[in-house]
């Protein structure tokens, strides 16, 4: 049959209009929607077009405005197991399941895979969780916010899982077994960032407590020359070049690449990059809360102090991007050989932190950390102790304990400091109790004898009459020998 001129063009049209809705790519196959809460749908469509959603018996439509852009809220769904399809426009999405969405975010060491923790083979003979989907946000670091997300949700199995970030997975999969529920965790990382690419630019130029670090970072740039660096880069890119031929030749051990300084200079000094390319593209997708690693970057000297205020400004950023208070936590960096006072002043730095934000934990882990290794391979226990205050602070779950102790307080008694602790049921110390130090008035450390009281620590040395200051574990790699009764360390702190 000939089909008429004007059907065509009909045809056409109705091709054109059936195309023109788009969507970020964490609307797609196996995704999974935030239960009990109003989840957020969004894209692009032709000006005016109407968008319809539909899903377990609700549909929701909204009208594309003058740029193009639509969003809607789905009434609240409950968590469940049962594949469900999910029809937005013309698109189809099938597998969609309800449950819990968690972001993770940070440096290398959310963004270690499970390949490179513990015990990989006994994880995979683990992993047939289909229940458990990750979506790792592919896109790099922007000059303007972006929107459009990139990257695909992957069912847990025994191949798909050494992939995954290992803390991310391994907290959730403590969720997922506690809850019953599936889980759903988004992960956009990158090693070797610092803080304040993860931070919106206008947030951290309104900040008055992070003016003088903007300001040091303005310095740090001005004085970099970028020629000279790319010159010396290329010298050693040519040894190194000569030098892996020559290696390869003789069957030895080839030598390590040289980085590229200018590349890491920008990505280190990236003020808001990786917010605009990794972050805002992920908003508003509706999530029960965020998790964070990160720390290591932010550890030389100079950059250490602003710390707190940094994770701080950096929650409560994504908070208002998100418009949801919604619960946060972070790792606190684990013991390392790492010289200087940087390393324990970031660890103190997130403590206090907890402190500034509402809603928040932290996960201790001075114990599960490397000496030699930046990239600990332990996230089993880093996991579980983050699914510990998730599961009880934010779904009151009964847990041995949300936190490890946190010192809460000091008072006088006799000459002797008496510091007190939240999480101290059960004090105690595996061995001597040790990385206690004591300071008069004139800020002088010097170690202390420490005894525990109940669930405070008594703290004296006989050279100090007076003591004015305290502080425990500040050193790079400490013993971590005061613990509570489910076994969790002590925060570094100093006060």
């Amino acid at each position: 049959m000939k089909i008429q001129p004007v059907l065509l063009a009909f045809l056409a049209l109705s091709t054109l209009s059936h195309a023109a809705v788009k969507l970020p790519a964490l609307f797609s196959d196996h995704m999974v929607l935030q239960a009990d809460k109003a989840a957020a749908v969004w894209g692009w469509a032709d000006a005016g077009e109407e968008v319809k959603v539909s899903i377990s018996g609700q549909t929701k439509s909204a009208k594309a405005d003058a740029s193009g852009a639509w969003s809607l809220k789905l009434d609240p769904l409950p968590a469940s197991s049962e594949p469900q399809t999910l029809a937005i426009g013309e698109h189809t999405i099938a597998d969609v399941l309800v449950g819990e969405v968690w972001l993770g975010s940070g440096q290398s060491n959310m963004a270690m895979g499970v390949k490179g923790a513990n015990d990989l083979e006994g994880t995979k003979a683990q992993a047939v969780l289909p229940g458990i989907r990750v979506f790792t946000e592919g896109s790099g670091s922007a000059a303007t916010a972006q929107t459009g997300s990139k990257g695909a949700w992957v069912v847990c199995d025994p191949e798909t899982v050494e992939r995954f970030s290992a803390t991310a997975f391994f907290f959730g999969r403590s969720l997922h077994a506690e809850l019953k529920t599936p889980v759903g965790l988004i992960v956009s990382a990158v090693g070797g960032t610092p803080i304040e690419a993860w931070i919106s630019p206008e947030v951290q130029r309104a900040d008055a407590k992070l003016a003088p670090f903007l300001e040091m970072m303005k310095k740090s740039r001005e004085s970099f020359d970028e020629a000279k660096a790319k010159a010396q880069y290329e010298k050693q890119l040519a040894q190194w070049t000569e030098a892996t031929k020559a290696a390869r030749a003789a069957k030895k051990p080839l030598p390590k690449k040289p980085r590229d300084p200018v590349f890491t200079f920008k990505r280190k000094g990236d003020i808001g990059g990786l917010f605009n390319g990794k972050i805002s593209p992920l908003v508003p997708y509706t999530i029960r809360g965020a998790i964070w690693y990160q720390g290591e970057a932010n550890s030389p000297d100079e950059k250490a102090p602003f710390y707190q205020a940094q994770l701080a400004a950096l929650a409560r950023d994504w908070r208002t991007r998100w418009a949801d208070e919604f619960p946060f936590a972070w790792v606190q960096l684990p013991n390392f050989t790492r010289p200087g006072n940087g390393w324990p002043q970031v660890r103190d730095g997130m403590r206090r932190a907890l402190q500034d934000v509402p809603k928040s934990g932290m996960a201790i882990t001075l114990d599960v950390g490397d000496a030699k290794d930046i990239h600990p391979k332990n996230k089993q226990e880093v996991g579980r102790r983050l699914a510990l205050w998730a599961l009880g602070d934010v779904y009151e779950k009964s847990v041995p304990a949300t936190s490890g102790p946190l010192m809460s307080g000091t008072s006088m008694r006799d000459g002797k400091m008496v510091v007190s602790f939240k999480h101290a049921a059960g004090l105690k110390s595996e061995g001597p109790l040790t990385d206690f130090e004591i300071a008069g008035a004139d800020g002088k450390w010097l170690p202390a004898d420490a005894k525990i009281d109940g669930e405070t620590v008594i703290v004296s040395n006989t050279a100090i009459t007076e003591p004015k200051h305290v502080r425990y574990a500040w050193k790079d790699n400490p013993t971590a020998c005061l613990r509570n009764g489910a076994d969790i360390p002590a925060s570094t702190f100093s006060e």
